[in-house]
């Protein structure tokens, strides 16, 4: 594997955007992003939220303001670019695809999100990282990759560990919640993956939902799985009040 680029940054935060959050421009080896970042008066501890295929769209901004309201900042990262919100499936394959061939970029990605909330007053000491779908499989990678997080959240996301890798660095919890319904990533993917974290040793919960396809927690779409979708925010939920309460 290629050794991580080295993390160059420039921060620049814009004006208020939504209710309590706001965009901000940043740059990662050279290239423009733009994230989303909201924090409480009292943050609780800070969480790195990770989009999916789509890129960073109103989706994760509302997912940004439901933890805000419970007490996190929030910063919700950019992994294609700035402007670069894929409508259609061969371009979100592409820019996926780009990234899941790049695992070095694609940790340098987080590393320079997770740079760019700290810049931002966000709790060094006090961060765990969440994703959908896609973003599910870069908290999974984030997780093999030895990060010093309290947590590895996968909400029906890509479960497969690319070939070479392993949990062996992992130092913190993993949580899979995923929809028994799911064709896209299989209940095979699932057993697969719960076989490596107990070989390697990691503190996990794995939970699937009866009748819950992919995409289960996405508001609004045909996919979406209300019982599903509450159950596991509500578990996810209670899992940030035990992480950042220890």
């Amino acid at each position: 594997m290629k050794n991580t680029p080295l993390l160059i940054l420039l921060l620049c935060c814009t004006t208020l955007s939504f209710a309590g959050g706001r965009l901000v421009n940043y740059e990662v080896n050279g290239e423009a992003y733009e994230g989303y970042y909201v924090s409480p008066s009292n943050s609780q501890g800070l969480v790195l939220l990770l989009h999916d295929w789509d890129g960073l769209t109103d989706y994760e901004i509302k997912r940004s303001e439901m933890l805000a309201e419970l007490g996190y900042s929030v910063f919700a990262a950019d992994l294609f670019g700035k402007g670069v919100r894929p409508t259609e499936v061969k371009d979100k394959r592409q820019h996926t695809g780009e990234l899941y061939k790049d695992r070095a970029k694609m940790r340098a990605l987080m590393t320079g999100a997770l740079k760019t909330a700290r810049d931002l007053g966000a709790a060094a000491g006090s961060t765990l990282a969440m994703g959908y779908c896609f973003g599910g499989a870069a908290a999974l990678e984030l997780a093999r990759s030895g990060a010093d997080m309290k947590g590895f959240v996968s909400f029906h996301g890509g479960l497969t560990t690319p070939e070479g890798q392993n949990y062996d660095a992992t130092k913190a919890k993993v949580m899979v919640y995923h929809g028994t319904a799911d064709t896209v990533i299989t209940m095979d993917d699932f057993a697969g993956l719960a076989k490596e974290l107990e070989q390697s040793g990691v503190a996990h919960e794995m939970v699937t939902y009866s009748g819950a396809p992919h995409a289960f927690t996405v508001f609004g779409s045909e996919r979406y799985q209300q019982v599903a979708d509450e159950k596991s925010w509500n578990s996810f939920t209670n899992f940030l009040a035990q992480t950042f309460g220890d």
